[in-house]
């Protein structure tokens, strides 16, 4: 569980070290003497460390595993960071090259990750205050959530009916997905009356009775009442 960050460097760039996330891999540093980089892939792949690591491996809004939580629920928690040494990269704003192709797993697919654009350098107070500093480069990369990236089918269905409706408006057939025996069972299967069953599938893959829409969820919206007469 949890998020998984990645990117391709632009050059031959490596990863001396990390604090508040790790790469899953460090690649070959065969060329390496001495002191060994913590990653040498071309494509990094970053995840969050677990809760409890030491302190000199920790840095703000880090170590959760990967868990955020919702920024409505709880914005301090909704935060993660970590810090990264890299060589191999440049010396300055000219020869720095962004790197390219990010991705975002949360854990699963989903997100949709923009490539990486110059902004205003971030500047950074002092311990008191007093001084300000300001970074070599500051990029950003905006991700978004795509529900039909993430399943091939919605996993719930809404319907609306107004007070003129007699009855309640139907999901449409195969709104979540067309009737499929392999994926789902029967309304008299003895599945259905065992309590705590809802993945009894070798893939894990929630129980879902057969219908003709094969929503798991419906919600429906009714109007009661007209209210301009």
């Amino acid at each position: 569980p949890g998020w998984t960050v990645g990117w391709t460097w632009a050059k031959k760039e490596v990863i001396w070290s990390m604090v508040g996330a790790q790469t899953t891999e460090q690649g070959d540093c065969s060329k390496f003497k001495g002191n060994i980089p913590h990653c040498c892939n071309k494509k990094a792949t970053v995840v969050d460390l677990l809760p409890g690591v030491p302190y000199n491996q920790q840095f703000a809004n880090c170590c959760k595993g990967g868990v955020l939580a919702a920024w409505g629920q709880d914005p301090q928690a909704s935060v993660s960071a970590f810090q990264v040494s890299v060589g191999l990269a440049g010396t300055n704003n000219k020869t720095v090259k962004l790197p390219s192709n990010f991705t975002l797993l949360g854990p699963g697919p989903g997100y949709t990750c923009g490539p990486a654009k110059t902004v205003p350098p971030t500047n950074f107070l002092s311990p008191d205050r007093r001084r300000k500093t300001q970074a070599l480069m500051t990029w950003n990369v905006t991700c978004t959530y795509s529900q039909f990236l993430a399943r091939k089918h919605p996993s719930c269905c809404v319907s609306f009916s107004s007070f003129y409706n007699e009855t309640i408006t139907p999901c449409p057939s195969c709104a979540c997905g067309c009737e499929n025996k392999n994926k789902c069972v029967n309304g008299d299967s003895k599945l259905l009356s065992v309590v705590g069953v809802n993945t009894p599938r070798k893939d894990n893959a929630p129980l879902v009775q057969c219908t003709h829409h094969m929503c798991p969820v419906r919600v429906h919206w009714h109007v009661k009442t007209n209210y301009r007469d």
